[in-house]
């Protein structure tokens, strides 16, 4: 159900809002219909929007539901509603991020010849069999619409579908035989596939689910039941849709549970799928881990993972606005700009190390005369000693100045 506008006129109104506004005015959108266009300034945001802000009792499912069949809400507003949503290609670096935090902590650094077991290949979990290769695991996908699975394959995200569980298993086998990045496809219902697999006695190193168990109408589909009859639910008796896609989740996450207790690395990709198992009566559903706090957040901690860099505003906070005519701040300046030529007139001491990044030279042995003499000589254990703490100004003019002075000392040595 996730969308970018509550229906078409919506959006036909927003495009003609943002191709005629004026820079000092804010567009409005109450859950995906714009409702006011404001006349602000130019530093206020071009966008302010808020969807499916519902307090108390009312914050369900059900009452969801009611207001979308009314074309009165706009649901999915994570992504889709935030105009942020771009399909599986926005959460793949995110999962392979995940996937190689995993290796990180649990194989030793690398998911060759490791089997991911997963399901979900939609507009989110369609990037898992892509991140899995990636990260050069066997990874197998399961989900119940072959439209989906085809989908997949034809854009490349996909290597091949397998006709059956026996065929599907047996490729992963040789895969991680061979220890090969391979992404496999199987058509099927992950509440079945799951516990089919650990009855088998097959144990993956890595298991997850991506299926939308969020929306248990719209989303997840039960066990045992064809799309055709699904979809036809949907409209006829979405509560009983509700009911059976609960129960189905039941054994797919009691199989989950069991794979955890055998060694696999399970965790919850974000989709409520351990939520919705404890209100079905899986009273250990939260022993398993969700992605967020395991993976994602000590990511976040490095400035590394799935981010959406939204700017409100162009002004620097008062305590780091640049001086007149500075480079703004930047951090590690030596990953995000190429190394500029120096000009090295003197060559390093015997016995230093060739490796090491020439330094700024020691206070106390480069004060020099007025005219340009040395007053001192210079020691060559202090030619590159650790440079003074930075000034007040920013990083680049700082490098810039460091530069400088080393330029001009390499000139003054080479002079006689």
């Amino acid at each position: 159900l996730g969308k970018a506008a509550r229906n078409w006129a919506a959006h036909d109104a927003i495009v003609e809002a943002l191709t005629t506004m004026e820079e000092d005015e804010t567009l409005v959108v109450q859950s995906g219909k714009p409702i006011g266009l404001l006349r602000t300034q130019v530093q206020a945001p071009i966008v302010i929007m808020a969807n499916c802000n519902i307090i108390g009792q009312w914050a369900k499912a059900e009452y969801f539901y009611e207001l979308e069949k009314k074309g009165l809400i706009c649901w999915g507003g994570l992504t889709a509603g935030a105009w942020q949503y771009i399909g599986s290609q926005g959460v793949i670096q995110g999962t392979y991020e995940i996937f190689m935090r995993i290796a990180e902590k649990h194989f030793g650094g690398d998911l060759a010849g490791r089997f991911i077991l997963t399901a979900g290949l939609g507009g989110m979990g369609g990037s898992q069999p892509l991140a899995g290769r990636m990260a050069n695991a066997a990874i197998l996908t399961v989900d119940v619409d072959p439209e989906r699975a085809e989908k997949r394959k034809a854009i490349g995200y996909v290597d091949e579908i397998a006709p059956d569980l026996d065929t599907a298993l047996q490729r992963i086998a040789h895969a991680r035989h061979h220890r090969e990045a391979l992404s496999v496809a199987l058509v099927g219902n992950a509440a079945e596939i799951y516990p089919e697999i650990f009855r088998r006695g097959i144990v993956p190193d890595i298991v997850t689910d991506q299926t939308s168990a969020h929306d248990l109408v719209y989303g997840y589909v039960p066990a045992g039941l064809p799309l055709a009859e699904v979809r036809a639910l949907r409209q006829s008796d979405p509560a009983k849709l509700m009911a059976l896609s609960r129960a189905s989740i039941v054994p797919h996450v009691r199989a989950m549970l069991d794979f955890q207790r055998h060694g696999s690395v399970v965790f919850d990709n974000g989709n409520l799928i351990r939520t919705q198992a404890r209100e079905a009566g899986v009273a250990n559903a939260f022993d398993i881990p969700i992605f967020t706090e395991a993976y994602l957040r000590p990511l976040f901690a490095r400035a590394i993972g799935p981010f959406r860099w939204m700017a409100l505003s162009r002004r620097h906070p008062p305590h780091r606005r640049p001086r007149a005519g500075a480079v703004p701040r930047q951090r590690h300046r030596h990953q995000l700009d190429p190394p500029r030529p120096r000009e090295r007139a003197v060559r390093r001491p015997a016995g230093a190390d060739r490796l090491a990044r020439p330094r700024r030279p020691h206070r106390a042995g480069a004060r020099r005369q007025r005219h340009g003499g040395i007053r001192r000589p210079l020691r060559p254990d202090r030619l590159f000693a650790r440079p003074s703490r930075r000034r007040r100004y920013g990083a680049s003019e700082h490098h810039d100045r460091k530069d400088a002075r080393r330029l001009g000392r390499d000139r003054r040595l080479a002079a006689p």
